[in-house]
C-alpha cells in the first residue's frame, strides 16, 4: 500500500519567519503592536502569532486565523 504524501499547511519560507520572530523575541527586539510600538513580547505564543500575522501580509501560504 502506498504511503499518501500530506501537502505542507504552511510554506518553508513562513516557517523561517516564526524562526526568526522566536529568535527576535530571545534577544528582546519583538514588540507588539502596529508598527512596534507597543511592549516587548516575552510569551512564546504571542511571537509565534506575530510572525504567523506577518508572513500572511507577505502574502506567504499560511492557513486563515481561527475565528
Amino acid at each position: 500500500m502506498a504511503r499518501r504524501t500530506r501537502r505542507r499547511r504552511y510554506s518553508p519560507s513562513a516557517s523561517r519567519d516564526v524562526a526568526s520572530a522566536l529568535r527576535r523575541r530571545k534577544r528582546g527586539t519583538l514588540r507588539s503592536g502596529k508598527g512596534g510600538k507597543g511592549g516587548r513580547v516575552t510569551s512564546r505564543e504571542q511571537a509565534i502569532a506575530i510572525a504567523l500575522s506577518e508572513a500572511r501580509k507577505k502574502g506567504k501560504k499560511v492557513p486563515r486565523r481561527r475565528s
